[in-house]
């Protein structure tokens, strides 16, 4: 899994950025705008899906797992969602697809450059008046949410960002008063690249009570999981 990775994310990538001259991301979009049918998002994530699968790998969480994220959304019925690590826009688009009327999600990307091509294909796909963007670190995001953004609590958290603040931003949601009980974490991952020390932290803590699911890593057959986590209060 690890050695695949570093074949897409670091060796191949970088050379068709060269020969290309533009960002990977950049390529999704365009084959996006030029293949899928604007406002709508079931179009959008099957032509990322699409490209990502026959043309170059990317970081989505793809359909396979995708379909355990669509799961749990139908369960769980959101008001207030919160997605750290937005990438591309894929999953942002994926869940405000499911989202009920006056619902809405806040999704989080550090990267500027993945923020700017994210903001492009969530309003490509029509779904820019459920989904806000906000830009920065979610160590300094997070702590705002409540007075900036006027979240109260958190119905449901997708965990997609940097496998080690999995921890640390589980913790802060805490600390912070956005989980309620019956607050549903999914995290990404969990087996490739991995979050041994989330899957600990989570697991050995009796406020949740969590759920392993068994996939694969997008668009390959290496194993990989996602985790649930309920909160209890």
């Amino acid at each position: 899994g690890a050695a695949a990775l570093i074949w897409h994310e670091i060796i191949r990538e970088k050379v068709t950025n060269f020969i290309m001259n533009q960002s990977k991301e950049q390529r999704i979009l365009n084959f996006v705008l030029q293949n899928a049918v604007r406002g709508d998002p079931c179009s959008v994530v099957d032509t990322i899906d699409k490209y990502c699968s026959q043309k170059e790998w990317a970081m989505n969480v793809g359909n396979e797992k995708g379909l355990i994220l669509d799961k749990t959304l139908e369960e769980v019925q959101p008001s207030v969602a919160l997605e750290l690590g937005t990438y591309c826009g894929y999953s942002a688009v994926r869940i405000a697809r499911l989202l009920k009327a006056g619902a809405h999600l806040l999704t989080v990307e550090f990267n500027p450059e993945f923020a700017a091509i994210a903001k492009q294909m969530i309003e490509f796909a029509g779904v820019q008046d459920k989904v806000k963007l906000l830009e920065g670190p979610s160590e300094e995001i997070i702590p705002q949410l409540k007075k900036k953004y006027e979240v109260d609590t958190l119905d449901f958290v997708f965990l997609d960002h940097w496998k080690d603040r999995y921890t640390p931003d589980t913790i802060l949601l805490q600390e912070c008063n956005l989980l309620r009980k019956g607050s549903v974490l999914l995290a990404d991952n969990v087996i490739v690249p991995g979050a041994p020390e989330f899957l600990n932290y989570i697991r050995n803590n009796p406020r949740f009570q969590c759920t392993n699911y068994p996939s694969h890593l997008e668009y390959m057959k290496v194993k990989d999981a996602m985790e649930k986590a309920v909160f209890l209060g």
